[in-house]
């Protein structure tokens, strides 16, 4: 059978040969699948950058898919999503310049999202209106639906099973 090269690009295999390997290598979906692979590792600023280039695809806005995908060469963009990643852009390039300085950033915890969270919360509720709490989850009368068990697996009366006569101790 001969030695076989499996590209983790397309996540296929194939006899391994010059010709074979030198035509999947220079094919379109080997080329896609690679383009896809090293696009997952790109900054914000570059992919900002050249969706800023791009002009909005007509069919992603209209129907909300495209035939083409990641492949497309127009945007997929709304302006909501390129503000949101300027915005995001913009926070590393703060946090570039703050390491450059030298100041100390401590890593955010989850303790202090939460304590921050609650104290937003806090201010929120005491500077509004007092906001009544949802109701905690109850089912609705009849639910669960009660099923009727076979005798074997219902619980025992109050008093026991009743034992018949022939097996009592005598």
């Amino acid at each position: 059978m001969g030695k076989r090269y499996f590209c983790d690009y397309c996540d296929r295999s194939f006899q391994d040969n010059l010709h074979n390997r030198k035509k999947h290598l220079n094919g379109v979906q080997h080329l896609r699948a690679k383009r896809v692979w090293y696009d997952l590792f790109r900054d914000a600023a570059a992919i900002l950058q050249e969706e800023q280039t791009k002009k909005p695809c007509r069919k992603f806005l209209q129907t909300g898919q495209c035939d083409f995908g990641s492949n497309c060469r127009f945007s997929h963009m709304t302006e909501q999503d390129l503000e949101k990643l300027s915005a995001q852009v913009q926070g590393e390039k703060r946090l570039k310049e703050l390491q450059r300085e030298g100041a100390d950033i401590p890593p955010g915890t989850i303790e202090d999202w939460l304590d921050k969270r609650a104290q937003r919360l806090n201010t929120a509720q005491s500077s509004s209106v007092l906001l009544e709490k949802p109701a905690p989850f109850q089912y609705p009368l009849g639910w669960p639906p009660v099923q009727e068990l076979p005798p074997s697996l219902q619980a025992p009366p109050p008093g026991g099973w009743p034992v018949p006569p022939n097996l009592q101790w005598g």
